[in-house]
């Protein structure tokens, strides 16, 4: 993750918003006296949301059980089906 002064980030905007888009790597800005800021691809963040959300509540504790069932051998794991396969 690159850290970068917000005063830097303004003087080169573009280039900055470029490398995030080419290397989807986040960027994070800092501001003196203030919280640094990151800067992502939305569709990065998007994927972090629905990843947060699903891990949360009743989704999270039943996704955590399935898992530990998973590792404990309680359940077979198999491939997914191809749906354009020849039957």
């Amino acid at each position: 993750m690159k850290v970068i002064t917000a005063s830097d980030l303004r003087a080169n905007l573009a280039n900055e918003f470029d490398a995030i888009e080419d290397n989807a790597e986040d960027l994070v800005v800092t501001r003196s006296g203030h919280e640094p800021l990151v800067v992502m691809l939305k569709s990065d963040y998007d994927a972090w949301r629905e990843t947060e959300y699903l891990s949360r509540g009743a989704n999270g504790r039943e996704l955590r059980r399935r898992m530990a069932e998973m590792e404990a051998g309680e359940r077979v794991e198999h491939d997914l089906a191809d749906p354009e396969a020849p039957a």
